[in-house]
């Protein structure tokens, strides 16, 4: 019983000490989002932590065509729950036919993609296309929402099996 608790318990740590340390690195991110988040106050918009999302959510933003906004480790969402059904670009851009998307892991996988890339992400988010189907930051977090992995927005090099041959 006790080397069943342990390992998870020492999983819980360390995963708690790679968020915090993601948090850190995409700070100056989460800067500009409470900046940004802090001037909607004057117009209504309220805030709460999500703990599922690991950020700051800004609800009820007056500005934008709906949806959200992720800026590290802040959220900017126009509604009032980030636990909605959504479009995707690609859908919009007529390119998916799969059933709509949960927004809060959309905006999750945004999240940890900040937490990875640090100040790194705006800049390479913008050379990837900014808004659009074709930004792999985007594919990435609509494919996240849909299967609930892979939100690194690079395929991965995995290693394939030997073939036998010497």
């Amino acid at each position: 019983m006790f080397a069943r608790s342990a390992p998870t318990r020492m999983q819980a740590m360390a995963r708690f000490g790679l968020f915090g340390l993601g948090a850190l690195w995409t700070l100056p991110n989460t800067l500009i989002g409470l900046l940004v988040g802090g001037l909607g106050f004057a117009f209504g918009v309220r805030a709460r932590w999500s703990a599922s999302e690991f950020a700051l959510v800004f609800r009820h933003w007056p500005w934008g065509a709906g949806g959200a906004l992720t800026l590290g480790n802040v959220i900017l969402h126009t509604g009032n729950d980030l636990d909605v059904r959504c479009l995707t670009y690609a859908h919009r851009a007529g390119l998916c036919t799969e059933a709509s998307v949960s927004l809060a892991d959309h905006e999750r996988a945004h999240v940890y993609q900040y937490m990875v890339l640090g100040p790194l992400f705006l800049p390479l988010y913008l050379l990837c296309g900014g808004i659009s189907v074709r930004n792999r930051f985007e594919r990435a977090a609509d494919a996240y929402a849909q299967r609930g992995h892979g939100w690194w927005p690079w395929p991965s090099r995995r290693r394939l099996p030997e073939s036998g041959r010497e």
